[in-house]
């Protein structure tokens, strides 16, 4: 059973918008939210009084001293004064929890018309304090201090997962899943990162790829980003510059907080959320054409294979090595570069990815472009495997 076969009703992503993943200096966090939230209402075809409601996701944690930016949108348009505007934070899953939230508002029916933006503006501040901001989304960690962040963390998993799984040739296929991500961004506009930087560079540790927290290396992380994007959400089309895309299911799960309470390799919230979408969208894995799924670390991207049910627990390496993720693979990952070398602005991230994906569905991804998708998935990620967000996305 789809969703609007669920609730009687569709959800529609009818206009979108997206700026440049980078180190921003010219832009400002309201900058980036009036323009992507102008490009997203006018790709949208509906005039900015149609919006019922806004959500902005955005995580900050300190990184920045604005921390009440729910209305900077609304100076879009004078029309939009009045308009609910709602910050919402789950750490870096806070732009997905934003389009869950304005999904949930179109289902309850208060609303016909909602405009979801994720924002962050991160470059600008000094690595203690975006670290110190970052880690804030750790119970055992939270306010303590560290000198490998939030890649520590993630080093500890892979250190977890090698123990386990025996996984002798852990780095090498770390550095696979990098170099593969590499590749995917030269070909998206708003990425970050835009280099080929090959799999020999990517799994060896050099001068210029050091290890960060072992076993990690600087090309394991996904890099501090500022960006924006938004994506207007309607019960019905629109009229915009391109065909709809379908929300066919979502899902959301959260784990326990402290590590204590948790499985280090088993990512079982993800697992969970996965189904969940996937059970709501009526299909299985193989119902899919193309992910994009949060490769904060290359670890994280690992384990998503396995979470998603594209291996076996302890098997990931297998999706990597046989090419199943690749452009030409059976279910390409991260096409956009992910967040690895996309960028990962952390309140933006979610929507931009459900940007990414709308975009391959109506054939307008440019040099991304895969040949004909119909159906793709976004999975967005809050802390480690704590907070949890799935959408299965059709083409109309």
């Amino acid at each position: 059973m789809s969703l609007q076969e669920q609730f009687g009703k569709d959800v529609l992503l009818t206009g979108w918008g997206h700026s440049r993943f980078g180190k921003l200096t010219e832009e400002t966090l309201e900058s980036l939210i009036l323009q992507v939230a102008t490009e997203a209402i006018a790709n949208s075809g509906i005039e900015p009084g149609q919006i019922d409601e806004i959500y902005l996701g955005q995580f900050n944690s300190g990184m920045m001293p604005l921390a009440f930016p729910s209305s900077l949108a609304l100076q879009v348009s004078h029309d939009l004064a009045n308009v609910p505007a709602t910050r919402v934070e789950n750490a870096c899953a806070s732009g997905s929890a934003a389009f869950q939230q304005g999904t949930k508002s179109l289902l309850a029916g208060t609303a016909k018309t909602v405009l979801v933006i994720g924002a962050e503006k991160m470059t600008h501040a000094g690595a203690d304090v975006v670290g110190a901001g970052l880690l804030g989304a750790d119970y055992d960690m939270a306010g303590k201090a560290s000198t490998t962040g939030f890649t520590g963390l993630f080093a500890e998993v892979a250190k977890h997962y090698g123990k386990r799984y025996g996984a002798g040739n852990l780095g090498d296929v770390l550095g696979s899943i990098a170099a593969k991500n590499h590749r995917n961004g030269v070909d998206n506009p708003y990425a970050q990162l835009r280099k080929d930087l090959g799999e020999e560079f990517c799994r060896t540790v050099s001068d210029k790829n050091p290890m960060v927290a072992d076993p990690l290396r600087r090309t394991d992380c996904s890099p501090v980003s500022d960006g924006a994007a938004a994506v207007v959400l309607s019960t019905s089309p629109t009229g915009g510059a391109t065909s709809p895309v379908r929300l066919a299911g979502f899902g959301h799960a959260n784990d326990f907080f402290p590590a204590s309470r948790r499985d280090p390799v088993a990512f079982n919230a993800t697992r969970v959320s996965w189904q969940r979408a996937l059970e709501m969208a009526g299909i299985g894995l193989e119902g899919l054409d193309f992910a994009e799924v949060h490769d904060c670390f290359t670890i994280a991207e690992l384990l998503m294979y396995e979470a998603m049910g594209l291996t076996e627990p302890g098997q990931g390496a297998q999706a990597i090595e046989e090419g199943w993720v690749y452009k030409d693979g059976k279910l390409p990952i991260n096409v956009s570069g992910g967040l690895k070398a996309k960028g990962h602005p952390v309140g933006a991230t979610g929507v931009s990815q459900h940007v990414i994906a709308a975009m391959q569905l109506t054939g307008t991804a440019g040099g991304m472009q895969l040949a004909n998708p119909r159906r793709a998935a976004v999975q967005n990620m809050g802390g480690v495997g704590i907070a949890n967000y799935v959408s299965v996305l059709e083409a109309v």
